[in-house]
C-alpha cells in the first residue's frame, strides 16, 4: 500500500532524510519511532503529498505521490500532530466542509458522517462547536475527518500527544480497531503505545532507517544477553539470587522492580526474580534444575524480550 524507495529529502543544503526505502503492506500496522529531528514528520508529510521528495520514489496504493498526486492522496487519510481544525465549526459542520473539500457527494457525506461519528465515539457531541471540545475530543474529530473519505491507508503523527490517561486508552482502542480495515503507518514518542499497537516497527535516526522488524526480532538481534523473569517461593530472596549467581551462564541476578510483579508475588507468595544469562547456553534449564535442586518451588520461568525503549535507545543513542 505504501513504497517508499532511495527517498531523499533535503532542506536547501541540508538533508533530512536520506536514502530511506520502506514497504507498509496492506493491512498492516506498523509503527514509525526517531528522535525529534530524525525525520519522521518530514517523510510522513512526504507519503501525504504535502512535501515534494527531493528524489527517490513514494507510492500510495499504487499511485505515484508526485506523478498522479491527486489520485494517490484520495487513498489517504491524514491526520497530523496538529490538527487543522476550525473551531467555529460544530462538529458535522466541520465534517461536511471536509468531505466537500475532497470531492465526495453529498448523499456519500450524510452517509459517512454519521458512521465515523459513530466509529469515533464522537455521538454526544456531535452538533458541539469544536472550540468547546477538550483536546481528546477534537483528536477524535481530527480522526474522524482522516476516515470520512474511506482511505486505505491512514498515517497519524503522534495521534496521543497531548490528551490524558483515560483518552489515550481509548484513543489507542480506536486505532486499534481502525487497523482492521486500514493500513497504518503511526509515528509516536510514546513507546509502550507502539509496542501495543504494532506489530512492526521502523526506527529512524539522522535521516536514516536504522531498524525494519517486529520488536521481538530486534530484541533477539540486539541483545548480548537474553532476559529471564523467575518465580520462585520457598525461600528469602537473597539465598535464591546467591544460588543462581553460581550458575556459571548466568551474568546477573536481581529482584524484580517492576511494580505489577511485585505485587502479583505478593498475592501468590513468591520472589520475582529478573535474570540475565548468556545467550545459547541452555540458561533457562540450568536455573530450572538449581531451584528444583534446592527444593523451592518454580512458579514462573519466561524469557523477556529486551523493551521497546531498550530497543529504541540501543538504535539512537549513537546519534
Amino acid at each position: 500500500m505504501i513504497r517508499v524507495e532511495h527517498f531523499y529529502k533535503n532542506y536547501g543544503p541540508y538533508p533530512a532524510v536520506i536514502d530511506v526505502s520502506f514497504e507498509v503492506l496492506k493491512g498492516e500496522i506498523v509503527g514509525f519511532l526517531g528522535p525529534n529531528g530524525a525525520g519522521k514528520t518530514t517523510t510522513m508529510r512526504t507519503i501525504t503529498g504535502y512535501l515534494p521528495p527531493t528524489s527517490g520514489e513514494i507510492t500510495v496504493s499504487g499511485y505515484d505521490s508526485v506523478k498522479y498526486s491527486l489520485e494517490a492522496r484520495r487513498h489517504i487519510g491524514y491526520l497530523p500532530e496538529t490538527v487543522p481544525l476550525y473551531l467555529d465549526m460544530t462538529v458535522t459542520d466541520y465534517l461536511s466542509f471536509m468531505g466537500k473539500i475532497r470531492g465526495m457527494n453529498q448523499k456519500w457525506i450524510n452517509e459517512r458522517i454519521n458512521k465515523v461519528i459513530d466509529h469515533v465515539r464522537l455521538g454526544d457531541y456531535r452538533n458541539t462547536h469544536i472550540g468547546k471540545l477538550s483536546k481528546g475530543y477534537r483528536q477524535r474529530t481530527g480522526i474522524a475527518q482522516a476516515i470520512l473519505h474511506e482511505p486505505d491507508v491512514l498515517i497519524m503523527d503522534e495521534p496521543t500527544i497531548g490528551i490524558d490517561p483515560i483518552q489515550v486508552v481509548e484513543t489507542r482502542e480506536l486505532i486499534s480497531e481502525l487497523g482492521e480495515s486500514h493500513t497504518l503507518l503511526i509515528s509516536s514518542h510514546i513507546l509502550p503505545e507502539v509496542s501495543a499497537i504494532c506489530p512492526r516497527v521502523l526506527v529512524i535516526s539522522d535521516g536514516r532507517i536504522v531498524a525494519d522488524d517486529k520488536p521481538n526480532n530486534l530484541s533477539q538481534r540486539l541483545s548480548g544477553t537474553e532476559r529471564i523473569e523467575l518465580g520462585v517461593s520457598g525461600s528469602k530472596s537473597a539465598e535464591i539470587i546467591s544460588k543462581i549467581r553460581t550458575i556459571e551462564s548466568v551474568i546477573d541476578v536481581r529482584s524484580d522492580s517492576r511494580a505489577e510483579q511485585i505485587d502479583q508475588a505478593n498475592k501468590e507468595n513468591y520472589i520475582p526474580i529478573v535474570v540475565d544469562a548468556k545467550t545459547n547456553e541452555n540458561s533457562s534449564e540450568k536455573i530450572a534444575k538449581v531451584v528444583v535442586d534446592s527444593g523451592w518451588g518454580l512458579r514462573n520461568l519466561t524469557p523477556l524480550p529486551m523493551t521497546l525503549e531498550e530497543i529504541f535507545l540501543q538504535l539512537t543513542q549513537e546519534n
